[in-house]
């Protein structure tokens, strides 16, 4: 699952460059469909595999094989024959699933699945019934249908809806202290196994429920790592940082402007390059190539973020290394607070990534258009 959540994430990042301006990207190998934009919706018969990736994404028609999904609100309407590995803010497959389901949420709500579900989250309703075994790591764990392997479940609150039934064994995670009731319409009390929650492990290890303190650990990791990454780049190259810093303060609309035609130049050369059918050898380096532009344009971003907010409180240019990392730590701390801001906080990054890009590109390139000096 790990890998299938890498391949759609990193389709994800593609795909949210050419989402700006709402258009839609599609591209058919064989019998395979790869598409990404802003609202994506697959509606064309007879596909195999299908990835996608969006903002709002939806497949609604029937596949012959797998589904691979990202978006920020994610819908299986139509039936799929293979398996499907999800990921997005809110997950919701209303369709059978003949395969497996792996998927990865805030909110996940399942309908039938021939074999086995694997799900993480906030809250997880298994709404249909599941043929193989259960997995759920989740805050709160709803069900609804009938497990007819073993069940795994490691979540803080669970609920036991009338059609649930558990055909396997029933293995409860809890922390100390804590004890689920379930009730003998479900499963009998000799078919279920308590164990401590710090035991858990499964096809799904990796993940554990979501937990207040180990999200705010996360977020100050993150801040960390951003501003040791912005200062290492302010430390190596600090005259060609402060430039760009400069260019983008200066007019940061232009620097948005020159930062989106450059992600668009490079999407927009993979479609290219894959019309030629030879070039989509060339779709992974297009890809890995989109994702250090992001990354990149997001750490000048959030630097010159940072400098600009202590400017505006009467503080100079940073001239020292230390005035450079508090310039990078501030930076990044208010961008991750803005960012965390449902919907508009999304944005917000988007932005402060594309014009940290568009001032690495007007410093590397000095596109004369612009008629801008610095």
């Amino acid at each position: 699952m790990i890998r299938a959540m890498v391949t759609i994430l990193s389709l994800g990042l593609a795909g949210g460059a050419v989402a700006q301006s709402g258009d839609t990207v599609a591209q058919t190998v064989g019998d395979d469909v790869f598409t990404a934009g802003q609202t994506v919706r697959h509606a064309a018969e007879g596909a195999d595999d299908l990835l996608m990736a969006g903002e709002t994404v939806e497949s609604a028609a029937a596949l012959g094989g797998n589904a691979m999904i990202a978006g920020r609100n994610v819908k299986v309407t139509a039936p799929v024959a293979g398996d499907v590995h999800a990921a997005g803010m809110y997950v919701a497959l209303t369709a059978p699933v003949s395969g497996d389901a792996s998927l990865l949420g805030y909110r996940i709500e399942t309908g039938e699945i021939g074999g086995d579900l694997r799900a993480t989250g906030s809250e997880v309703r298994i709404e249909g019934p599941v043929a193989g075994y259960a997995a759920v790591t989740a805050e709160r764990v709803v069900l609804e249908a009938e497990v007819e392997g073993e069940m795994h479940i490691a979540a803080r609150e669970i609920e036991f809806e009338n059609g649930a039934r558990i055909g396997g064994q029933l293995f409860l995670y809890e922390a100390e202290g804590e004890a689920a009731e379930v009730p003998a319409s479900v499963i009998a009390e000799d078919r279920i196994t308590r164990r401590d929650v710090e035991e858990w492990e499964s096809p799904m290890e990796d993940f554990r429920p979501v937990d207040a303190g180990r999200v705010l650990a996360s977020f100050l990791a993150g801040i960390l790592g951003l501003t040791a990454l912005a200062t290492l780049v302010a430390a190596l190259i600090p005259e060609a940082l402060a430039e760009m810093r400069r260019r983008l303060l200066a007019a940061p609309f232009g620097s948005l402007w020159v930062g989106f035609l450059a992600q668009s130049v490079i999407v927009g050369g993979m479609v290219v390059f894959a019309m030629t059918i030879i070039g989509i050898f060339a779709i992974p380096a297009f890809v890995l190539l989109a994702m250090v532009a992001a990354v990149a344009g997001y750490v000048v971003g959030v630097y010159s973020f940072g400098v600009g907010l202590l400017m505006a409180f009467g503080r100079p240019e940073p001239g020292s290394i230390g005035e450079r990392a508090l310039s990078a730590g501030v930076g990044a701390l208010v961008a991750g607070i803005v960012a965390a801001i449902p919907f508009l906080g999304w944005l917000f990054a988007l932005a402060l990534s594309l014009a940290g890009l568009g001032a690495i590109a007007e410093k590397l390139f000095r596109p004369r258009f612009l008629g801008r000096a610095y």
